[in-house]
C-alpha cells in the first residue's frame, strides 16, 4: 500500500505551477492539502501574476484541491510573518513537505529553503535544474493551457498579451527570452486541460502598461515596464 506524504502546494496560477502540480499528482507520492497563494491584501490580486482571487479559487475548484489564500501587505516583516504563521499552521496538521515549481533560479531556492528547513518542512522541487526547453515541450505535451497575461515591455511586446502559450508562439520569441520566462519575461493563467477537471471561465478586458520602480542593492533606483491584462469582473 502506498502511503502518500502530505504536502502543500505553492500555486502562482501559471504553467509552470501547473505543469509541476501535474507531474506531482501524476506521481501519487504526495497528498496535496492545500494549494497555498499569496495575494495582495490591497488588490486582492496574486502577488506574481496579478490573478484575481476569485479565478484562483475557480482554478483551486476545478482540480479539485482547496486553495489557501495568504494575503500579505506590502511591508517585508510582516510578510514573513505571515508565511511563517501560514507554514506553521499546514506543519501543525503534519504536513512536513512544500512544493513549488521553480526551474533553476537557486536564489529563490535558497529563500525557501532558509525558511522552511528550520520549521522541518522540506522543499520539493518537480520541475528543478530542467532544461527549460524540455519543460516546454513537457508543457506543451501535458494539454495544459495557459494564457500569457503579464510581460517585460523589454522583451514582449504588447502583441503577446493574450496569446496561449504553443510551440508557435514560442518560435515568435526573441532568443534572449527564456522559453519558460524563468528570468520574469512573462507570466501566464492556466485554465483548461491537463490538471483541469473542467474550464476555468475567464475573460481579459484590456492591456495596459504599467511602471514600477525599485531601489538596488547599491541604491541605484530603476523603473520597470510591464504589459498587463486586465480581467473582466
Amino acid at each position: 500500500m502506498n502511503i502518500r506524504k502530505k504536502a502543500v502546494f505553492n500555486w502562482s496560477g501559471g504553467k509552470d505551477s501547473a505543469l509541476a502540480l501535474y507531474n506531482v499528482l501524476q506521481q501519487n507520492q504526495f497528498e496535496v492539502v492545500a494549494l497555498l497563494t499569496t495575494v495582495n491584501e490591497e488588490t486582492e490580486l496574486s502577488s506574481m501574476h496579478a490573478i484575481p482571487h476569485a479565478l484562483l479559487l475557480k482554478q483551486a475548484e476545478s482540480i479539485g484541491i482547496p486553495l489557501y489564500p495568504v494575503f500579505l501587505p506590502k511591508n517585508l516583516p510582516a510578510y514573513e510573518q505571515r508565511m511563517l504563521d501560514a507554514a506553521n499552521h499546514f506543519k501543525a496538521q503534519g504536513v512536513e513537505h512544500f512544493i513549488f515549481g521553480d526551474i533553476y533560479l537557486s536564489d529563490v531556492r535558497k529563500y525557501r529553503e532558509d525558511r522552511l528547513h528550520p520549521l522541518g518542512i522540506e522543499v520539493v522541487e518537480p520541475l528543478w535544474n530542467q532544461n527549460s526547453n524540455e519543460v516546454m515541450q513537457d508543457f506543451i505535451a501535458s494539454g495544459i493551457k495557459t494564457k500569457i497575461i503579464v510581460t517585460d515591455a523589454s522583451k514582449l511586446g504588447e502583441a503577446f498579451i493574450g496569446q496561449d502559450i504553443s510551440a508557435t508562439l514560442i518560435d515568435l520569441m526573441p532568443e534572449e527570452v527564456d522559453v519558460c520566462g524563468e528570468n520574469g519575461e512573462y507570466h501566464t493563467f492556466a485554465y483548461a486541460g491537463g490538471l483541469f477537471k473542467y474550464s476555468v471561465d475567464f475573460n481579459l478586458m484590456e492591456t495596459r502598461k504599467l511602471s514600477y520602480e525599485f531601489k538596488l542593492d547599491n541604491g541605484e533606483e530603476k523603473t520597470y515596464h510591464y504589459w498587463q491584462a486586465i480581467f473582466a469582473d
